[in-house]
C-alpha cells in the first residue's frame, strides 16, 4: 500500500517524517518494523546491527544529521541483504552510491560523502531517536515509498 493511501486512512495514527532524504538502491518501497540505533559519525554498532538477523526489520539510524563522513558504504549495506533487513533510514550520509544503486536494498539518507566513519563503537541501540519531527521507537513500524516516510505505534497492513 503507498504511503500516500496509509496517510488518506490513518491520518491520525501515523507520522511523517520531513526530512529531504535522497532515494538510494533499487528498492524503492520497503516497510517493517524498527529497530533503531545512534551513532554519530562512528559505525560499529550500525554495522553490529546489520550483521544480525533483520527479519524482515527497518534499521533507523540517527547519525546526527551529519554529512560529513559516511557511516554505510556497499560493504556494510551487503550486510543487510545477507541477513534480511527490509530496509535502512539514515539521519547521516553514506558512500559508494554508484554500487549501492545496483543492489536491490532500499536506503533513505540525507547525503553522501567520500570519507568513512570513525571506528570507536560510541553510541547506542535498541533506543527512542528522534528526527524529521517523528520519534521511532524499536518495535514501531515504518513505510518508505517514493512519497516519504511514515511511522506507526502499530502495522496498519496487519
Amino acid at each position: 500500500m503507498k504511503t500516500a493511501d496509509i496517510v488518506d486512512m490513518y491520518d491520525q495514527d501515523v507520522k511523517f517524517c520531513h526530512l529531504p532524504f535522497l532515494k538510494i538502491g533499487k528498492k524503492r518501497a520497503f516497510f517493517g518494523p524498527v529497530q533503531t540505533v545512534k551513532c554519530y559519525e562512528d559505525n560499529v554498532l550500525l554495522k553490529a546491527e546489520l550483521e544480525k538477523p533483520g527479519k524482515g526489520r527497518v534499521l533507523i539510524v540517527d547519525g546526527g544529521g551529519s554529512t560529513r563522513l559516511a557511516i554505510l558504504g556497499d560493504v556494510i549495506a551487503g550486510l543487510s541483504l545477507e541477513n534480511h533487513w527490509a530496509g535502512v533510514i539514515l539521519n547521516a550520509a553514506v558512500r559508494d552510491v554508484a554500487m549501492l544503486n545496483q543492489m536491490d536494498i532500499g536506503i533513505r539518507c540525507l547525503g553522501t560523502s567520500p570519507k568513512k566513519s570513525a571506528k570507536l563503537g560510541n553510541g547506542t541501540v535498541s533506543t527512542i531517536i528522534e528526527f524529521g519531527g517523528v520519534e521511532f521507537a524499536p518495535n514501531d513500524f515504518v513505510y518508505v515509498d517514493e512519497d516519504g516516510i511514515l511511522v506507526s505505534k502499530f502495522n496498519v497492513l496487519a
